[in-house]
């Protein structure tokens, strides 16, 4: 688990890097019809890593439950690929974003708080709760907390992505 948490910090940095300097307009410019602007980027970011804590949370006040032998073989690292486009579930669609410096701040509270979970908890607990990912299916609390990992992942890219296509690359 500690690797899992090592890689939320170290992309975390990336992204809030990526990020911070942008000047409003561009932070909160679509790069086409039906694409996601930065911001929009952002609170999905919040918005999934927010509901996932609370899972996690509900999922450790329950009796403890291990995942399938063959659920654990499932690498969380697909998640990051950009190959394929994945509709996000309508609940994490974000909807009025807020301005770039609030929604740091939203998601590095959220982070914090995901952190003070697995702080409370030890990793054999997290290897003992079930969490259903609608994509992935049934995975383990550490797989989830690597699956955020490699989700902010996916997103940074796709934020550097966004930034080319408005010629705002840092």
């Amino acid at each position: 688990m500690q690797r899992a948490l090592k890689r939320l910090d170290s992309v975390h940095q990336k992204l809030i890097s990526e990020i911070s300097p942008l000047q409003p307009d561009i932070y909160s410019k679509r790069p086409a019809e039906g694409e996601w602007s930065v911001a929009e980027i952002v609170q999905h970011l919040c918005l999934v890593e927010g509901r996932v804590t609370k899972e996690l949370e509900a999922a450790i006040a329950r009796e403890p439950r291990r995942v399938g032998f063959f659920r654990r073989l499932i690498p969380t690292s697909i998640v990051s690929l950009r190959l394929i486009r994945v509709k996000a579930p309508k609940a994490m669609n974000p909807l009025d974003s807020p301005q770039r410096d609030q929604a740091i701040e939203n998601f590095d509270r959220t982070r914090s708080n995901l952190k003070t979970l697995c702080a409370a908890h030890n990793e054999e607990r997290f290897r003992n709760i079930v969490f259903k990912h609608p994509f992935l299916g049934e995975i383990d609390g550490v797989k989830t907390i690597s699956f955020i990992g490699y989700h902010e992942l996916r997103h940074y890219k796709q934020i550097r992505e966004v930034l080319r296509k408005l010629g705002s690359e840092q």
